[in-house]
């Protein structure tokens, strides 16, 4: 398993594209070499196929919007073609007031077209994926509205433990669908917090896993607390290397 960093930790430093170039050498210099782009200004594939090159980064996953996907979800795919990423995700779909068979309708399609480009559509949790609807969570409804050969889940250890939820159980629970998830800390009263700084147990989280298949442990933290998120993210990279982990 590879770490990496979630740009969205640093979207408030990435609103225009020398600032998001700025922003990937930091944390080139930090010491990852993966990434998932994500909250950043608008970019040009071929723009992030350079800048990633120049600075010995992957990105392996991004969150890319909803309403692109289904409008045009070839021109999404050919797009990450570009920079050579396979996972494509979104970020959350609010389901409240809305019936949620909405969702199937509207991306089964969108994952099929990236299966039958060998890509991976990815569904990013919150908490509210944790209630339930009718007997089953809504996470569950979700695992079974698209087979697994289609969508996969970007598990946010964060807010599986806020939703009531055992992190390291639920990636166990999604074996096989999880190749990219999502490394965030819960101190006390809730807050976010560098990997290692909070409560989460997360010898438990890498062992579950390593045994699911999982590929990509991206660092996110989305709110700093008034600190430098760079060093937020410094701070997590240390002391994941110090668990022997790259």
């Amino acid at each position: 398993m590879k770490i990496g960093a979630q740009f969205y930790t640093v979207r408030d430093y990435c609103k225009d594209l020398d600032s998001f170039a700025e922003s990937l050498k930091k944390v080139a210099d930090i010491g990852y070499t993966t990434v998932q782009i994500s909250g950043v200004c608008e970019y040009s594939p071929e723009w992030l196929k350079a800048e990633l090159k120049k600075n010995g980064l992957q990105c392996v996953i991004t969150h890319t919007n909803g309403d692109q996907m289904v409008a045009d979800p070839q021109k999404v795919a050919r797009d990450h073609e570009i920079f050579g990423c396979k996972y494509i995700g979104i970020g959350g779909y609010g389901f409240d007031g809305e019936d949620v068979e909405i969702f199937k309708t509207k991306y089964s399609s969108v994952a099929e077209v990236f299966k039958n480009n060998g890509q991976y559509f990815m569904y990013h949790n919150h908490a509210h994926e944790f209630k339930k609807i009718g007997d089953q969570l809504m996470i569950e409804w979700l695992a079974d509205a698209i087979p697994a050969d289609q969508m996969g889940f970007t598990l946010d250890t964060y807010w599986v433990q806020y939703g009531g939820g055992d992190p390291a159980q639920w990636i166990e629970k999604l074996s096989g669908r999880v190749p990219c998830i999502h490394l965030k800390d819960m101190a006390y009263g809730q807050k976010m917090a560098p990997i290692g700084e909070g409560n989460i147990n997360f010898d438990r989280v890498f062992e579950k896993a390593e045994r699911a298949g999982t590929e990509y442990m991206l660092v996110e933290q989305d709110d700093s607390n008034g600190e430098d998120p760079f060093d937020c993210l410094r701070r997590s990279f240390d002391f994941l290397k110090a668990q022997g982990l790259k």
